[in-house]
């Protein structure tokens, strides 16, 4: 299964790349949200070969996950890797200098299920896949808003409402 989409932003592509690379916000995001976070090369720094153990409520079963950057080419593609029980996958940013502005930052969420209950759990998914895919884009979408928002590039997006 996979979901993708593509946003583009008025941020040179070397101030998109350090955004998608900030993992250290990664991980307190996902703390925020009740997962466990445990980053297995503490001293590596940032780039191929990171390596992260997770642990989360999905479907009132608890999760582990391993995650691991397989990709790294500054500034224009990261790739994270992950395996959970029955589940495989990876997440793809590309990025593309639109100008020395403009970014394209395209996303890609793959899934690919390894064992019968899994398969089934896919399946679910496929159902939902609508909705899914709605979500997978306005988290996209809101990471972008608020990239140009934190660089002090703001800018309107379709589905957003301005603050006065």
């Amino acid at each position: 299964m996979k979901f993708s989409t593509r946003e583009d932003m008025d941020l040179p592509i070397e101030v998109v790349f350090e955004g998608i690379s900030n993992f250290k916000s990664f991980e307190r995001k996902a703390l925020r949200r009740g997962a466990e976070v445990n980053r297995t090369d503490p001293e590596a720094g940032q780039g191929l070969g990171t390596v992260w153990e997770l642990s989360f409520q999905f479907r009132g079963k608890k999760r582990e996950t391993i995650a691991e950057v397989s990709r790294f080419d500054v500034p224009e593609h990261l790739a994270v890797t992950y395996k959970s029980g029955g589940m495989i996958g990876a997440v793809n940013v590309s990025l593309v200098s639109l100008s020395k502005q403009k970014t394209r930052m395209m996303v890609a969420l793959e899934l690919a299920p390894t064992n019968l209950s899994s398969r089934l759990l896919v399946q679910s998914l496929k159902l939902a896949k609508g909705s899914l895919t709605k979500r997978f884009k306005g988290a996209v979408n809101d990471f972008a808003t608020t990239l140009e928002r934190d660089r002090g590039q703001p800018k309107m997006r379709p589905g957003k409402v301005a603050a006065s």
